[in-house]
């Protein structure tokens, strides 16, 4: 079966390119031209990865963000934006999104973002794997994590953040190294949304980032997970 991608742009010829070079890799796409439209399209079509401008009339992608993680916590979430909106880049991953591409931007850039955050779902192997430290349980057969056993909602790169740093307690990761973990691959320029996405696990955790129980930083390294 086809996977399913929405595509959310006020620009039309954006849209247009986007949808040609998805179509063309095998995947279905849906369009919408407004956060608004894009909310009620996401409802119906239920795609499994949104590609996404932050600036947008009717509602914002960031509006938008909020709105479709509280509904579905497990949607993948790609957002476009200018290079100059670095703020707002911060705040979408902050809510959830997995990654971002600044505009102007390669159609083929964009579809390599798109396969790296869906790879997951595309080569999910059968397993009974549970990884356990400090009362957090994660299943990775159901991709579902349990803290004192109340189940956490995690993004999938938050999901897969955790995973790689509960399968080595103790273990120093670098920025690169979890980067390349989540996405199959590592960009110098992405590689700060690490730190984006461990401060959401932190607050999902719980975790005092002065004084961590669960994720630890390694200063000029990256993260660990505390044995």
């Amino acid at each position: 079966m086809k996977q399913k991608i929405l595509v959310v742009d006020d620009e039309s010829e954006i849209v247009r390119v986007v949808r040609s070079y998805l179509e063309k890799d095998g995947y279905q796409v849906t369009t919408a031209g407004n956060g608004h439209d894009a909310l009620f399209v996401a409802r119906e079509a239920k795609p499994d990865l949104v590609v996404l401008d932050l600036q947008m009339p009717q509602m914002d992608g960031l509006e938008f963000t909020r709105r479709i993680r509280a509904e579905r916590p497990d949607i993948a979430i790609i957002m476009l934006t200018a290079r100059v909106e670095e703020m707002d880049r911060i705040l979408g991953l902050e809510l959830g999104a997995d990654d971002y591409v600044t505009k102007p931007f390669s159609p083929r850039e964009l579809v390599a973002r798109v396969h790296a955050v869906l790879r997951r779902a595309q080569n999910v192997q059968p397993t009974t794997e549970v990884l356990e430290q400090h009362g957090v349980s994660l299943d990775k057969g159901r991709r579902e994590v349990r803290q004192e056993g109340k189940v956490l909602d995690l993004t999938p790169t938050e999901f897969d953040l955790l995973a790689t740093l509960m399968s080595a307690p103790g273990r120093a990761f670098s920025r690169a190294d979890l980067l390349e973990a989540v996405q199959g691959v590592a960009f110098e320029a992405y590689e700060r949304t690490i730190d984006v996405h461990i401060k959401n696990l932190r607050q999902k955790l719980g975790d005092d980032p002065t004084e961590p129980v669960y994720i630890g930083t390694v200063r000029g390294i990256g993260y660990r997970f505390n044995d």
